[in-house]
């Protein structure tokens, strides 16, 4: 008997492994925090959902799982196992399915408890897709850990938290896991506008997106708003296992411009861009869990702080200006200009977007050749003459995107440009710039 135990064992190495692997020391030592992030990354960006294509089952099986994650951690669902379903209509004519989920924690205050703080993460990435590849038809999945399960697992980590110390809520927090983000915030604003009976109560906004690798930063955009400002300021002057840095231009789109365009105060957190970003590579290997776990105590903390301190006023205060305007550069954020800077007439960048930059945009060949897509984050300034000037890449998937990119804003027609207190500035701009191959059928 031990002769042919002996030699299954050598004939089976490997399985006997992999069967009952020793845990390795890191492993030993993870929290329970760090361990359930990976549990909820590992399912999230699995290659069992496919991406989570807004509108895709994929999609559909994210919402049942932090459905079912959210219930576990003893907060109110807000909608069924499957979210809340909305329809976007296409531009060939078909409605796309999408659905968010969303919990609810309810504050103590007999006066604020009937007023809102939002928490939200984006739910649905890039999905699957057949590129070409060396002449050979290749499939992609793009896993999306960092965009945007590791806000999702986050804010599954502040549910829990949040609804155990509920005694310090004054306010009632919102948990919103939004579909469709991807396009042009369709959950976020489906919520905003048709969904959350009392979007007049909502006093401020807070995203997650994008906040898996810590170690290049941590980062809080808040459109300049001075009271939001404090918030971040006096928090990091406490006690905080990391603390954000404050900046001034957007590190990348997400659903807080929904809100900031409804004139909710709004905060965005994130670790910035990282260079697997809108690739295959974004897998759960990629995220700095450690890090993940400082940021949601901060993260916790920063609600807390929110929820039961005065109501912050949307419109960035007088001294704010004056401070960019007495500046080195004299260079006022897009979304701080009393008058922002117009293109053809319209003052939402997405006019620019749709009606120059993309009918100007000429795919690299070489990137189409070798399957690359990703989007390029754009910062320029719109000078007082309207002359769009100091073009540079922020974040950039590739070098040929970014080429491309830069060569298109460059040779920008002149825009109306904007003011403060009646005067023309310099005001800056940052857009992301996509590109994306369309799947072979």
């Amino acid at each position: 008997m031990r002769r042919v135990l002996l030699l299954l064992c050598l004939l089976f190495p490997v399985a006997l492994q992999a069967q009952f692997r020793t845990p390795a020391y890191s492993d030993l030592y993870e929290s329970e925090m760090v361990r359930a992030m990976k549990e909820d990354v590992g399912y999230l960006a699995s290659a069992a959902l496919e991406g989570r294509a807004a509108g895709s089952e994929g999609e559909l099986e994210a919402a049942r799982y932090i459905s079912s994650r959210l219930e576990a951690t003893g907060v109110d669902l807000l909608y069924g196992a499957d979210g809340d379903l909305f329809g976007i209509q296409m531009e060939n004519g078909d409605t796309l399915r999408s659905r968010n989920v969303a919990a609810f924690v309810p504050g103590y205050d007999s006066k604020l408890k009937e007023n809102y703080i939002v928490v939200c993460a984006r739910m649905d990435n890039l999905g699957s897709s057949e590129l070409l590849v060396n002449g050979e038809k290749m499939r992609k999945t793009f896993y999306g850990a960092n965009g945007n399960a590791s806000g999702l697992a986050m804010l599954l980590q502040l549910a829990d938290r949040l609804n155990t110390n509920k005694v310090l809520l004054k306010r009632s927090v919102i948990l919103l896991a939004s579909g469709a983000s991807l396009r042009d915030g369709a959950g976020a604003w489906y919520f905003l506008h048709r969904s959350f009976p009392a979007s007049d109560k909502i006093d401020a906004m807070v995203e997650l997106d994008m906040l898996g690798t810590g170690s290049a930063g941590f980062y809080a955009y808040t459109a300049s708003n001075a009271d939001m400002n404090r918030t971040v300021t006096a928090l990091s002057n406490t006690l905080q296992p990391v603390q954000p840095k404050l900046v001034p231009a957007e590190p990348c789109p997400s659903d807080h411009r929904i809100f900031y365009d409804a004139k909710i105060p709004s905060v965005m957190f994130t670790t910035g861009m990282y260079p697997e970003y809108n690739s295959d590579k974004d897998t759960a290997s990629i995220l700095e869990y450690d890090w993940m776990e400082r940021e949601v105590e901060y993260l916790f903390n920063f609600v807390v702080t929110m929820a039961g301190g005065p109501k912050p006023d949307f419109d960035p205060s007088e001294a704010t200006k004056e401070l960019y305007l007495e500046g080195s550069r004299g260079v006022i954020p897009y979304y701080d200009c009393d008058v922002k800077p117009t293109f053809l007439g319209s003052s939402d960048p997405a006019v620019f977007m749709q009606k120059w930059v993309y009918v100007y945009l000429k795919y690299p060949q070489e990137a189409v050749r070798q399957g690359i897509q990703g989007r390029v984050l754009v910062d320029f300034i719109i000078d007082e003459k309207g002359h769009v000037t100091d073009v540079r890449a922020v974040r950039s998937s590739h070098p040929l995107l970014e080429e491309e990119a830069l060569r298109v804003i460059k040779a920008s027609p002149d825009w109306k440009p904007g003011r403060v207190r009646g005067k023309k500035v310099k005001s800056e701009v940052s857009l992301n710039v996509e590109f994306r191959l369309e799947k072979k059928k």
